[in-house]
């Protein structure tokens, strides 16, 4: 529109300016002709110039026109002149190779979880672990790949294909993926995290988006824009990370599933490439020289490394005050234990010359507990006796069952007082927990880390270089975190507290003065619920780290196959040391299901008084991570 608006006025202006001349006022004036018009509806391709045409005054076809309109012609063959054909297997990377094999190598990677313990769940045991983390975005992040295809060619955006032969190409890509993605799901039968399915290797959502992204890189990232690569490619990674997040996904199937993807996409662009020769073909890969290596990439890798955290009855913080050898009694050490990380980098360098150059990183790294999800287990009803959950807060004793013990089994004596029926598990009205158990918010530990500092380029030929760098910078951590619930009826506890003098050294000490039951014997009341329902939610159990320096290094192999496209192999190694904290909070729940006077007692005269409050544990630990994995370059 403004072409045209800019040649009338021009037009115009011309004969204002013919027409104030004094050479022409002794002209005939201008006659004008109307052309016959012939009322036409053209969707498609629109002139640069409507008014233009060639010396001998013939129309502007169709092959001289310089901006392209909406397309809607999806049936119209079209092929532009001058564009080369690709031969059979000419554009393919081979890049899908080892990332499926990545993912097939680390598959054995897995462990088993606890469920949840959710009011809802109807009191199931031994499944599968569910973090409550959860998203649907993966769903239809998935197809963006696609989307975008079909709306620049929809917009007139000309891409590497017309649609027949984009349609053809999309197909062949989808069906193969369909057809790797399938027969291996149901061979392999591997459950899923959630353990929901035996589907789980490889990714189906992720081979999705990766044909998606490899359909956008291979129609405009090659021929019009490698920023279009970016975006198709960083979208269908996000979309891997989704999946592993949302436990519906282990690494292993992320990184197989991209690799089909992938390679997928690039033998379904093969097969068209035979199919069709030069038809269909409307543009070029872009050519480009770039003397210096400079780079924009994406990369996905799998983390191994430090996967260990333990921290030890020692590491209690004031752990002085009550002397270890009276925590050995209470506590244990504590072992968190993680599978191979997934990791997702953005990264980039701007060289001075072939060699050298300048830039940074920002990398996420993802860790899942192995054995994250047994702390649930703690806090659960069905583990009391093995545990303690309620041993500590409730062992009381009735008339007549004061044996002088104080460690009888917590289980036997709940169903002797009838609180609980061991082989029902019925709980009665009024009891002091009518429920318990824990919620896996989160059973990853997500780094970030921003770095920056120096990158080596060593060119070995024209398509292969050898790299490393030298990084410094900084990373934090976000928390593990395990909530707990209990719910009940307010109990209280009958007892007397009294003073005795020590004898002639005149101390004085407290002691407590028990009931007499009818034989004159001693015994401490048990609990006696006052009807008022309680219940609460609280941090059972969370483990974190400060931020810290982190040191960086690697080699990488990469590989040049587009004059501004590369592909790179990487093995990193990442260093910090790391001060992590575990709090652990299992008795939250007794500040409300108990009285005042009642949670004193237990506070003041339990042997697991220290428990009554969190215990936290301090460690510093030297982190020590390897990463390998693939980028995609943008050379720029």
């Amino acid at each position: 529109m403004k072409k045209l608006l800019t040649i009338v006025t021009l037009f115009l202006f011309s004969m204002v300016v013919k027409a104030s001349d004094p050479f022409y006022t002794d002209m005939e004036p201008l006659k004008l002709t109307t052309p016959e018009m012939k009322p036409e509806l053209v969707l498609g391709v629109m002139p640069a110039n409507p008014f233009a045409s060639n010396k001998a005054g013939v129309e502007v076809s169709y092959s001289e026109v310089q901006t392209q309109g909406m397309d809607f012609d999806f049936f119209k063959s079209k092929t532009n002149p001058g564009v080369k054909p690709y031969k059979f297997l000419d554009d393919m990377s081979w890049v899908g190779v080892p990332l499926f094999v990545a993912g097939w190598a680390i598959k054995s990677d897995k462990a088993m979880f606890r469920v949840n313990r959710k009011a809802e769940d109807g009191g199931k045991k031994n499944t599968q672990l569910l973090s409550d983390f959860k998203t649907g975005i993966d769903d239809y992040l998935q197809f963006f790949g696609p989307t975008a295809v079909v709306g620049l060619k929809l917009a007139g955006v000309e891409g590497r294909s017309d649609w027949p032969r984009l349609f053809a190409s999309a197909a062949l890509s989808y069906g193969i993926m369909a057809g790797f993605v399938n027969g291996i799901k149901y061979t392999a039968k591997e459950m899923r995290p959630d353990g929901s399915t035996a589907n789980s290797w490889p990714s189906g959502h992720t081979a999705t988006a990766f044909v998606g992204a490899t359909l956008l890189h291979k129609e405009y990232g090659l021929t019009r824009s490698p920023w279009y690569s970016v975006a198709g490619y960083g979208l269908a990674t996000a979309t891997g990370v989704m999946r592993v997040l949302n436990n519906r996904h282990w690494v292993s199937d992320v990184m197989s599933g991209a690799g089909i993807g992938i390679l997928s996409t690039e033998l379904g662009y093969a097969v068209g490439d035979l199919l069709f020769k030069g038809k269909g073909l409307l543009r070029n890969d872009l050519q480009m020289d770039f003397e210096n290596p400079s780079f924009f990439s994406i990369s996905m890798g799998v983390g191994l490394g430090s996967k260990d955290i333990d921290f030890e009855v020692s590491d209690v913080v004031d752990s002085y005050i009550y002397g270890v050898d009276y925590l050995q009694g209470l506590l244990t050490n504590e072992q968190i234990q993680f599978r191979a990380a997934t990791v997702v980098d953005a990264e980039g360098a701007y060289f001075f010359n072939k060699y050298v150059g300048v830039g940074g990183r920002l990398r996420v790294r993802a860790m899942s507990a192995k054995s994250f999800g047994d702390y649930t287990s703690r806090v659960g009803m069905e583990d009391w006796n093995a545990w303690g959950g309620l041993y500590e807060a409730y062992k009381y004793y009735k008339p007549g069952d004061y044996t002088g013990d104080m460690d009888i089994d917590g289980l036997a004596f709940l169903e002797k007082v009838g609180l609980l029926d061991l082989k029902t598990w019925d709980i009665p009205q009024n009891a002091p927990v009518t429920d318990l158990y824990g919620v896996v918010k989160s059973d990853h530990m997500a780094e970030f880390t921003g770095s920056v500092g120096l990158y080596f380029n060593i060119p070995l030929s024209k398509h292969f270089a050898l790299g490393t760098k030298a990084l410094i910078g900084r990373s934090f951590t976000q928390e593990l975190d395990i909530d707990g619930h209990a719910e009940g009826y307010e109990q209280d506890i009958q007892y007397k507290i009294g003073i005795e003098s020590g004898g002639a050294e005149n101390f004085y000490y407290p002691t407590m003065d028990f009931m007499k039951d009818s034989n004159g014997d001693p015994y401490l009341s048990y609990p006696t619920s006052t009807g008022e329902k309680w219940s609460d939610d609280w941090d059972y159990l969370t483990l974190g780290s400060k931020s810290a320096t982190s040191f960086g290094t690697g080699i990488s192999l990469t590989y040049k196959y587009k004059s501004n496209f590369s592909w790179r192999l990487f093995c990193d190694y990442d260093y910090s040391k790391k001060d992590f904290t575990l709090k652990y909070d299992p008795y939250h729940f007794l500040r409300y299901g108990l009285t005042g006077n009642a949670y004193t007692f237990m506070e003041n005269f339990s042997t697991g008084e220290l428990l009554m409050n969190p215990v936290e544990y301090k460690k510093t630990k030297k982190m020590n991570y390897f990463t390998i994995g693939l980028s995609f370059l943008v050379n720029i």
